[in-house]
């Protein structure tokens, strides 16, 4: 018996239903007919705009064969698998775009180790008229020294841009920001509370287990992680609109 985990989130993300439900509203404004999502584990967003788009096609991109197998039953279940691609590989100089809608969402990383040139690489896959929708992580306030030792290996102030600098490097990058929202601190909660939940609840109905201790010390030191990026690290819901070539 291995520990269940993340069977209590929809999204690996904070992202609200609420909030989900506005972004698809708005993200289909423009009657997109194609959808690429990049490092989509589940690809649970792009289906919901599938199937709010019932003209578009998605493509998801992404390196966990676990993920792709669970997106892929979903769609199936919905009745999208005939609209619907989950790749499994790097999005690194991906050739799937351009589409006329982009998700982004906790995966710049895919597309370039440092944020212009991954928002560089969103401008190269989104089409004209289209929309970007990049979920992108930012410093809320300046993390101290301590408080830096405590969260993730090698963690640095120069991870992340405050929100002024990020929206700054959309600009730079070829966009305008059509819309810009932040996750709540409810809905952190909620995400980091989920991605522990059924495990903790295993710890406490298996403290004997072989495999409990180092459980244990995995799940207590993610939860030190993020109680201390708490109110310091936030994440940008950016929607961003192409600047047509002149």
């Amino acid at each position: 018996m291995t520990p269940p985990h993340r069977t209590r989130l929809t999204f690996h993300g904070p992202l609200s239903e609420a909030r989900a439900d506005a972004l698809v509203q708005r993200l289909t404004r423009h009657r997109p007919t194609t959808v690429l999502d990049i490092g989509c584990g589940t690809g649970e967003l792009m289906l919901r705009v599938l199937a709010a788009a019932p003209e578009a096609t998605g493509t998801g991109v992404d390196l966990n064969a676990d993920d792709l197998a669970r997106g892929r039953e979903a769609a199936d279940n919905r009745g999208l698998a005939s609209r619907t691609r989950f790749v499994e590989e790097s999005a690194t100089g991906t050739a799937h775009g351009p589409a006329d809608l982009v998700l982004c969402v906790g995966s710049s990383q895919a597309l370039g180790d440092r944020l212009p040139e991954a928002l560089q690489e969103l401008r190269r896959l989104v089409a004209d008229g289209g929309r970007v929708l990049l979920g992108e992580g930012f410093w809320q306030r300046t993390p101290t020294p301590a408080e830096l030792s405590r969260m993730w290996p090698d963690a640095a102030v120069t991870d992340h841009p405050d929100l002024a600098t990020l929206i700054g490097l959309a600009i730079d990058a070829g966009f305008r920001p059509e819309w810009t929202e932040t996750a709540s601190l409810d809905e952190w909660e909620e995400f980091e509370s989920g991605y522990l939940a059924d495990t903790e609840v295993w710890l406490a109905e298996h403290p004997g287990h072989p495999l409990a201790a180092q459980t244990r010390e995995r799940v207590d030191r993610h939860r030190a992680r993020w109680l201390t990026y708490r109110g310091v690290l936030g994440l940008a819901y950016l929607t961003l609109v192409p600047v047509a070539d002149r």
